[in-house]
Parts: structure tokens; sequence; C-alpha cells
């Protein structure tokens, strides 16, 4: 009995400690990157090395109470025909003006240089005001529409320092 009651204040806490939460975010993703450099790699048709730099607007999503506004990427792929390995950074700007930073990896199927769907993982590397020390993980899935933007879907879950 001694040890529950232990591991229950141990649990009890850790819950005082650290806000938990879950992300259950949509974003819309422009169909042009605001900045995009290739390089082609000239080992096989349609290999290039790529840096992108692009906007999303939040359709859905929070941080606790404070919603989620915009966020930035600046990703790296390699692309290899229709399939596109990439990682990068997402910044996110909440409500409060606070910053949420994540880092992922995936990859995106295209067809005409336009998405087609994609998938990635992410952590939660950080942040700034209230989110400073935040930590988190998850993923996306993504689905574009015929004019190049992208909507993609996340989930995951986070932990911050009250």
């Amino acid at each position: 009995m001694r040890k529950l009651v232990v591991i229950c204040s141990v649990l009890l806490f850790a819950t005082m400690v650290w806000g938990q939460g879950k992300i259950d975010s949509q974003w819309n993703c422009e169909a042009k990157p605001a900045v995009e450099h290739s390089i082609d790699v000239g080992d096989q048709p349609g290999h290039a090395y790529g840096i992108g730099q692009g906007k999303c607007t939040a359709a859905k999503g929070a941080m606790g109470d404070v919603k989620e506004q915009e966020g930035t990427w600046t990703q790296f792929t390699d692309a290899t025909g229709t399939a596109t390995p990439n990682h990068g950074v997402f910044i996110v700007t909440l409500a409060s003006g606070d910053k949420v930073y994540y880092s992922y990896h995936g990859t995106s199927a295209m067809k005409d240089g336009k998405l087609e769907t994609g998938t990635n993982k992410w952590t939660i590397t950080g942040g700034t005001g209230k989110m400073k020390g935040v930590k988190g993980e998850g993923g996306c899935k993504g689905k574009g529409s015929p004019d190049g933007a992208g909507t993609w879907d996340c989930n995951g879950t986070y932990s911050t320092a009250k």
C-alpha cells in the first residue's frame, strides 16, 4: 500500500509540474513557397536537391486554450522523380505571439511538381514565452490540391512546464 501511495504522489507531482496536452491541428499551406532553390544532381533524370521556405495557416488547432495561427516551414528535399524524402523545421506562431519549434522528416509523393500526398513524423524541440521548454511528438498526413496547395492533418502530444 505504501508503494502505491508513493507512486500516486509522484504521478500527481509530475502532472502539477508539467502541463500535458494533445495536438489535433490542420494546416493549409500555400501552393508556392516564398523561397525555393533546386540543384540538379545529374546522376539520373529528375534527381535534384532542394531547399525551400513557405507559409501555412491554421484551419484548426490549439495548444491548451491558445489557438495556433500560422506556421513557417523550411525544408531540404532529395527529389527523385515522384518520391521526395524531406526534413526540416516548422515554426508555429500561436495567438499569444509565442512560438513552438518542430523538427520533422517525411516523404511526399509528387506529380507534375505538385504535392499529391505526404507523411511526416515530428518532435517539438522548444518554444518561446509560455512555450519555453515545451516537448512533444507526433505526425502529419498531407494531401495536395490541383492548384499545388496542401492540407496537412497533424496529431500528437506535448508537455510544458507550468
